[in-house]
């Protein structure tokens, strides 16, 4: 009977010591969130060495002698580690130390080199090897458009507009859904609908591997189906970053915007409206009809009635005109009800160029040479090619015939409401049409 009760005493006793173990190690590990989210998460996004493109992107710098990091500074090294922890907790990579450090860990294939990894998916192309480097007048170019993204941004007395000077974190969530991350390269695209945007979408695909093909993923970027280029599923934006990220997100956003290469391709404003109108009203769109035509025809038309689908309304020869679609645009009632289209918002709403320091700035006007310009830089010529299209196309010469039937005063109210977008991405006010 005795040694029943020690040992049940004993068992006890290994129970409770193991109840005692198990409160402990929770509450060390409460302590350790809390300082985490009262200390570290401050400095989260000031250092800028986690949530970097792979390897084969990281600068030279990053690159150096191993024993020359040894004798960097303890405190620096200590917080680098912190942050490729926290690379390893965020993203799911296999050795974030090592990957910090430019050294792939071994037996992780999308860690390897970048030439290994081109080797698996594009066996038959050969790395590009060019005799000459990019020409200073394109380099110039660039230098130029982003100089004026500032000045018109850091200028307060010079022209203000609504959102010019606010910062990063004032920025909804719902309004970073255009700018699509790829983590394999390090890029960051912002997309603008009417500029390009479905062959650059293309070229993201490509470039992500979001899409695969009985397991291999698309290399052309012409193969990518066309119903699929628009799906948002296989876009990563920062919108999407709450989702996955939580409260990290927002820090997360920074550190990629400091570290990442980011673009965007804007055209001439007004060619984009007419754009968007050609696209959307000229041709049968059950969405865009029902969505927008429907109200257009309604207010602006006198048809108290329109026809129930787009194949009624084409078939009877209805459909908003180029002056119903700008009376939409300038009713001052159209956005209180709803936000602009992305196909008709303005172009600095959608990609918030005063709060992104943009690396480059494309312009559809020179497209190809753009394009050939900034798959250069990153790096990826090797890997894919711009899509040539020719089909379709608006132009510039075009405005006068499309904005010859507006009031003047229309033509100048328009102006205003994309002035910032023509001050801001270099395009000339169109006096012809503004003026008598």
């Amino acid at each position: 009977m005795a040694i029943s009760q020690s040992k049940s005493t004993k068992m006890g006793k290994s129970r409770l010591f193991r109840i005692f173990m198990i409160v402990g190690a929770v509450f060390m590990i409460l302590l350790i969130i809390i300082y985490w989210d009262d200390v570290g998460a401050s400095n989260f996004y000031l250092h800028t060495t986690i949530s970097g493109p792979q390897p084969s992107r990281l600068s030279p710098q990053s690159r150096r002698d191993p024993e020359k990091k040894v004798e960097e500074d303890k405190e620096g090294s200590f917080l680098t580690d912190i942050d490729a922890f926290v690379n390893q907790f965020l993203e799911g990579t296999a050795d974030p130390t090592e990957q910090v450090r430019g050294e792939p860990p071994p037996g992780d294939p999308h860690n390897q080199s970048s030439e290994k990894s081109e080797e698996k998916f594009v066996p038959r192309r050969e790395w590009k090897i060019h005799l000459t480097p990019i020409g200073p007048e394109k380099k110039q170019r660039q230098e130029s458009r982003k100089q004026l993204i500032q000045d018109v941004c850091g200028n307060r007395s010079y022209f203000d507009f609504p959102g010019k000077n606010r910062t990063f974190d004032d920025i909804p969530n719902k309004e970073l859904d255009h700018l699509i991350v790829d983590d394999r390269h390090g890029i960051i695209y912002c997309y603008v609908p009417k500029v390009a945007c479905t062959n650059w979408k293309r070229i993201m695909i490509v470039l992500s591997e979001s899409l695969l093909l009985d397991g291999v993923p698309y290399q052309d970027p012409l193969d990518v189906p066309q119903e699929l280029i628009h799906n948002s599923s296989l876009h990563f934006t920062f919108n999407k970053f709450w989702k996955r990220y939580g409260k990290f997100s927002r820090h997360l956003m920074k550190i990629k915007l400091k570290k990442y290469t980011k673009f965007l391709f804007v055209r001439d404003p007004f060619v984009r409206l007419i754009s968007a109108y050609r696209n959307k009203f000229e041709q049968e769109n059950e969405d865009f009809y029902k969505r927008f035509a429907v109200v257009m025809l309604r207010k602006y038309s006198n048809y108290t009635d329109p026809p129930a689908s787009v194949v009624d309304a084409f078939a009877a020869g209805i459909r908003p005109s180029f002056s119903n679609f700008v009376q939409y645009l300038l009713d001052p009632n159209t956005e209180k009800e709803m936000p602009f289209n992305e196909h008709w918002r303005q172009m600095y709403r959608l990609c918030h160029p005063c709060q992104i320091n943009y690396d480059f700035v494309g312009k559809l006007e020179t497209l190809d040479e753009d394009a050939e310009h900034l798959l250069r830089i990153l790096r990826v010529d090797n890997v894919v090619e711009f899509p040539q299209s020719h089909h379709n196309q608006t132009v510039s010469s075009w405005e006068q015939d499309w904005f010859a039937n507006l009031p003047l005063e229309s033509r100048k109210e328009l102006y205003r409401l994309y002035e910032a977008d023509f001050k801001l991405f270099g395009y000339s006010k169109p006096d012809k049409l503004v003026h008598e």
